[in-house]
């Protein structure tokens, strides 16, 4: 790229010109507002321009035109190295967040399903993908400011590492890491997704709007969503999902002594794993290994799996109430982990084959993901300190 100084600019960019009313004027004493209303430039525009362009290293700092002309053109030389191949430590840890694999509490790894061989072509429709950590480009972004908080060399913006997935060329990370990502797909290209029309029947005590306010702001820990991921043959997880610190709990829904050896009969019990008899179960051993005071609400769909809630009411003290029909957005957090769920577990598949060993260990990846919305905490970091809050003697608390 040409020197700017020789190349006719557009008025996008500040000129040679420019630059020394810009220095006369700061030596005058002018502010970024005043300079920018005299050069007819927006005062971001002065202010970026005296923060980036500005000598540093001379035994008068301050702003001059020859070295704020100087640096404008270091910095507009093209082609550039991407930041993720100048620094292998930062990309080592990218890399690992979004390839590394998953593991149980104790520390094993777990292999997942058996994947073909990427071919740089988008993911096939209802096929199996290989498990990772899989943290999102946001994440990774975000977290290095929280584990780095003093290095500066650790900052990466998530588009750098899009970029550096997506685009051929900048020679960072690999290509078939865009299969870690959660949609999996190998081009920057949104789809449309079918959404699904449970069906149920809800009596008018146990609808949304008979919910506590609490469960509604999040303020206070304990209230819970729960929905089905469906896989082929009957095959069913459970999940539920803590609205106040997102925190995952994965439901092991086998099927029944005499699966695929009896004929259905009508009306009869249902052997695919999620009949309202075996969702009651275990979802009551899910729910009841927390204390009573994270169990105070659980928000369903309109399925009929949970058609059985007032025993398990009894069971957990755990009040259960249903959204309204056709509405996911009235359950916001379960769908959203749902959908990162379908990264572990593809559409079309068999979930039975998973233990409920596999489904922890896939909880706890999930669990120890930064997250957005938590001030990019982990749902575990957070859930922790839930835990610790009502372990304190003398912690009133709202049931």
């Amino acid at each position: 790229m040409p020197p700017m100084s020789l190349t006719e600019l557009t008025g996008r960019y500040l000129s040679f010109v420019e630059r020394e009313e810009i220095a006369v004027l700061r030596a005058q004493g002018h502010g970024p507002r005043e300079i920018g209303r005299r050069i007819g430039r927006d005062a971001s525009t002065i202010s970026r321009e005296l923060r980036r362009n500005a000598a540093t290293r001379s035994t008068n700092p301050g702003y001059r035109a020859s070295t704020a002309q100087w640096k404008a053109e270091i910095a507009a030389k093209r082609p550039k190295k991407a930041k993720l191949v100048m620094n292998p430590r930062l990309r080592g840890y990218v890399q690992e967040r979004l390839d590394g694999s998953v593991r149980r509490p104790d520390g094993t790894a777990i292999p997942g399903p058996e994947t073909p061989v990427w071919k740089g072509l988008n993911k096939p429709h209802r096929a199996d993908r290989r498990w990772s950590i899989a943290w999102s480009p946001e994440q990774i972004s975000h977290r290095l400011r929280v584990e780095f908080p003093d290095d500066e060399s650790m900052r990466i913006s998530h588009e750098a590492i899009y970029q550096s997935l997506f685009i051929e060329g900048r020679g960072a990370l690999k290509r078939e890491l865009v299969t870690c990502l959660r949609t999996g797909r190998a081009l920057r290209e949104p789809r449309a997704r079918s959404r699904n029309k449970p069906q149920g029947h809800v009596s008018a005590d146990v609808v949304l709007s008979e919910r506590p306010a609490e469960a509604q702001d999040r303020a206070v820990p304990g209230h819970w969503e729960g929905d089905l991921i469906i896989g082929t043959g009957r095959s069913a997880i459970g999940t539920l999902i803590e609205r106040s610190s997102r925190s995952t709990l994965l439901v092991h829904l086998p099927r029944l002594e005499g699966w695929g050896e009896k004929p259905p009969v009508k009306n009869g019990p249902s052997l695919g794993g999620y009949g309202a008899v075996a969702m009651n179960a275990a979802l009551t051993v899910s729910m009841t290994k927390l204390p009573e005071q994270l169990r105070k609400t659980l928000t369903w769909d309109r399925g009929k799996e949970l058609s059985a809630h007032a025993q398990f009411t009894l069971d957990t003290g755990t009040k259960v109430f249903f959204a309204d029909p056709h509405s996911p957005w009235q359950r916001p957090t379960n769908e959203n982990t749902n959908g990162l769920l379908r990264q572990y577990f593809p559409k079309g598949t068999d979930l039975s084959r998973w233990s409920a060993e596999d489904l922890e260990a896939v909880a706890l990846a999930l669990n120890n993901r930064p997250r957005k919305t938590l001030g990019w905490k982990t749902p575990a970091e957070v859930f922790s300190e839930q835990l610790q809050l009502f372990q304190q003697p003398g912690v009133a608390t709202t049931s």
